[in-house]
């Protein structure tokens, strides 16, 4: 404390008492009393001042409390009753004692969490950012296709979204663009089947560097959508990567070759590889396969991840290179559902919606599967979802709901810190060698992030079927995005607190 004040009237017990305190706001007023009755005698320094105007900013009452709540926080382990002092944006405060707020929230019989981190969510606009946050959601990232141009990306969000918004730079609509494919989401002709030239090649990984360089959390890559991509291509793209150390999140090829193809690019580059969806691409063939994979690649020290979404049936469009010539070997006609009118298709009806392009559901897997995947300590959770205008697959609006509801309350097949973890802390981990400013989310913890959901653990539930995809969870009382409500009371606030999530340039 000696180069904060001196005094020739300083009780040497008073600074005593100051050094020792535990408690922040006593030890700050302690030093506003030891100052006032040292001066005019006692020398306030500018730093002494700072510190003074530091107590004064504490002594104020937090812009929002939520009063005594259940605290689930995945990093420390506490689970407990308490208090959560929020100002500024930030937890500023996680105490057993009463706090004052200009807002009270009373949480009791509610659990506090970090808002979940969905890394896989294609819907990126109004409609798909409310039905997240009705979700638990606080930030929705579209890492595996990506976007082509990310400084226009973020542009166009700034200062529109309800939660926190990113995009990685994606191969796929680099390559469809420099081939001049006519899809307009997943390529449908050249963008599949066309082979790139050395000079294409050369481009892409121009653009995916110039990506990066912008600030993108990371490189997109589909695989499965791209069949025509050579190894050298895919292996250029990755190179790339590795020099920023940017993850790869990757929609595998199908099979164990698939997935062992993309761990071979990130052991010859050591590119950080993230696997999407792993319960959709190892389906109920391989999904046990792909978790040993993924477990023996972390155990010989590979930056290797994955995750997975708690349904039985995917989605994409029916054009993309998913159903070129041999895909009856995984699937059926009666296996797939036009999600425009919800009949199932027959041979006919497939030729037809093939022609016409647009958005199939397809049963390709079991349930003991997906809850095989779901329960593996090694997958965090992300939904794979997009609706639009209503139209879609329930995953988009249930997924954080029906994890939650069905396999901790109902099933005791996880905890609700389990579960937590796999959905908040799990993908911030994934996220912050890349972006530094996400170790502030994924926990409640004081100086963290304010992004917090607030539900009951009695009656959370996902609501959304197959049938009808745009029904919003319930239980979600209250979400906060930066310390600002976004939902109360179930419903969703007009308000656009949502910050772009973006590496440093």
């Amino acid at each position: 404390m000696s180069w904060l004040l001196s005094s020739t009237n300083m009780p040497d017990h008073s600074l005593t008492f100051v050094k020792k305190s535990e408690n922040r706001l006593l030890r700050r007023a302690a030093l506003f009393r030891i100052c006032e009755g040292a001066i005019p005698n006692c020398f306030v320094t500018v730093p002494w001042l700072l510190v003074l105007f530091g107590a004064a900013v504490y002594a104020q009452p937090f812009d929002i409390v939520l009063r005594n709540g259940r605290v689930l926080d995945p990093d420390s382990g506490l689970d407990a009753v308490r208090s959560v002092g929020i100002r500024g944006g930030k937890i500023a405060e996680v105490s057993t004692q009463p706090l004052t707020g200009k807002r009270i929230i009373d949480a009791a019989g509610l659990i506090v969490a970090p808002g979940f981190i969905d890394l896989h969510s294609h819907g990126q606009d109004e409609e798909n950012y409310r039905l997240k946050a009705l979700d638990g959601v606080t930030t929705a990232l579209e890492c595996e296709v990506g976007t082509g141009d990310i400084d226009a990306f973020y542009r166009q969000r700034a200062g529109k979204a309800l939660i926190h918004y990113g995009a990685t730079i994606g191969h796929i609509p680099l390559r469809m663009k420099r081939l001049g494919d006519s899809g307009n989401f997943l390529p449908a002709d050249k963008g599949a089947h066309m082979a790139a030239q050395p000079e294409d090649i050369s481009e892409m990984a121009r653009r995916l560097e110039e990506g990066l360089q912008q600030g993108a959390p990371g490189v997109g890559m589909g695989v499965m959508y791209t069949p025509a991509a050579t190894a050298v291509e895919l292996l250029t793209m990755f190179r790339v990567a590795a020099r920023f150390r940017a993850p790869v999140y990757v929609h595998v090829r199908a099979g164990v070759e698939g997935l062992n193809e993309v761990i071979g690019y990130a052991a010859t580059t050591g590119a950080p590889l993230h696997v999407v969806h792993l319960n959709s691409s190892g389906s109920k063939f391989n999904t046990p396969h792909f978790l040993d994979i993924v477990e023996s690649a972390q155990r010989r020290g590979m930056d290797v991840t994955t995750e997975c979404y708690p349904y039985s049936a995917g989605q994409t469009q029916i054009q993309s290179a998913v159903f070129d010539d041999g895909w009856q070997k995984r699937l059926g006609y009666n296996d797939l559902l036009w999600t425009a009118t919800g009949e199932r298709l027959t041979a006919e009806t497939f030729a037809k919606y093939r022609k016409q392009g647009g958005s199939v559901i397809m049963f390709s897997n079991t349930e003991e599967m997906v809850r095989r995947a779901v329960l593996s300590p090694l997958t965090m959770i992300a939904s794979d979802g997009i609706l639009r205008n209503g139209t879609g697959h329930p995953r988009s609006t249930g997924t954080y709901a029906r994890i939650l509801g069905r396999y901790v309350r109902n099933e005791n097949a996880l905890t609700w810190m389990e579960a937590i973890r796999k959905m908040s802390l799990m993908p911030v981990q994934r996220l912050e060698g890349r972006i530094p400013a996400m170790r502030q989310k994924g926990r409640v913890q004081v100086g963290a992030d304010a992004d917090l959901t607030v539900f009951d653990p009695r009656t959370v539930i996902d609501r959304s079927t197959y049938e009808k995809p745009a029904i919003p969870s319930e239980g979600f009382r209250y979400v906060l995005v930066n310390g600002t409500i976004a939902v109360e009371d179930g419903q969703v606030q007009n308000t656009t607190p949502g910050q772009p999530v973006r590496a440093p340039k």
